[in-house]
């Protein structure tokens, strides 16, 4: 059977120079600005939305873009001068702490430079290297989010889907870490794979464990198709012996084979109800918000929050 990764060989670093590095992030009516310090990643993660035709090395080679840092400070030197300052969404397009983060910290890096020039920021990750950047966020607690991406606590199914990952058991333990130092955290269940991860059992230990971490903030997201994405889903629905698994998804999904376009298959509306309905209560049950955190960004002088909650922006925006 066809894997979306190499099996034999570990994933090459190879660095490169970029041109900019900060960028406009629009979804919907709503902007913000994001940064991706390495392109590819080595999580592997079967059901990765930033995989594209354009990137078949994304989980075999990932690129380290040497000049972040500078190149970085250099637009924020224009940037700040702006009528607002947007949160930073780190990272869109990969894992800022994946294991070439060990080698190269350009994602250390980058954080240091936004918090000279006071720019909140939200960092998405999976990965329990963020640990050793304890303290960095620690000084800037009240300007920052570190969000979790957690889609399962069953190891057998981890290490099929998402094979690059730590256990969630281990990204728990570093939690609680950031969470007794008064950082907010949030769990993101995302994306949740139906007949996969989406079970009571599955669902209801995650929250469980947000809960003795101290979490105060859960999200969860049903996963989003693409032709690519389906490819690979349907390779982990076979290593995974999902009965009826691929005529399942055509139903949940409302769509035939083949997937011809490069577009968004969203699942029904009534499964994701069903779903996210039962996660929500759940977590309400749990005493936790079932929502992100919310950022405000700065103002031009880049030393005071903004107090006016219509130009909020929220992770929800980015999503």
């Amino acid at each position: 059977m066809n894997l979306w990764y190499n099996l034999n060989k570990t994933p090459e670093f190879e660095l490169k120079e970029s041109k900019m590095i900060l960028h406009p992030f629009a979804v919907r009516d709503y902007e913000g600005l994001t940064i991706n310090p390495y392109q590819g990643c080595q999580h592997r993660c079967g059901y990765c939305y930033a995989t594209y035709e354009w990137s078949p090395e994304f989980y075999d080679r990932v690129y380290a873009k040497s000049n972040s840092p500078q190149i970085l400070e250099k637009q924020l030197r224009l940037w700040k001068f702006k009528k607002q300052i947007d949160p930073v969404m780190i990272s869109s397009a990969t894992d800022a702490y994946q294991a070439a983060e060990l080698k190269f910290e350009l994602t250390r890096k980058c954080i240091e430079v936004l918090q000279n020039y006071n720019f909140p920021y939200y960092v998405f990750t999976k990965s329990t290297i963020i640990k050793r950047d304890l303290e960095l966020h620690k000084r800037y607690k009240d300007n920052c989010v570190i969000v979790w991406s957690i889609t399962t606590s069953n190891e057998n199914i981890r290490r099929c889907i998402e094979p690059g990952t730590p256990p969630a058991s281990a990204m728990f333990e570093v939690i609680s870490k950031f969470t007794d130092f008064g950082i907010c955290c949030c769990i993101n269940i995302d994306p949740i794979l139906p007949l996969i991860t989406d079970s009571s059992d599955n669902i209801e230990s995650i929250i469980d464990s947000s809960r003795k971490a101290n979490v105060k903030y859960i999200s969860a997201a049903i996963l989003r198709l693409r032709r690519d994405i389906w490819e690979r889903m349907k390779t982990i629905l076979k290593l995974l012996d999902i009965k009826n698994g691929i005529k399942e998804y055509n139903r949940i999904f409302q769509f035939t084979d083949p997937i011809n376009s490069g577009r968004n298959i969203t699942a029904s509306y009534s499964y994701a109800n069903l779903i996210l309905g039962k996660i929500r209560k759940a977590v309400l049950k749990s005493d936790m918000n079932f929502e992100f955190p919310r950022l405000i960004g700065a103002n031009n002088t880049g030393t005071e929050n903004r107090s006016n909650k219509e130009d909020q922006l929220t992770l929800i925006d980015y999503m």
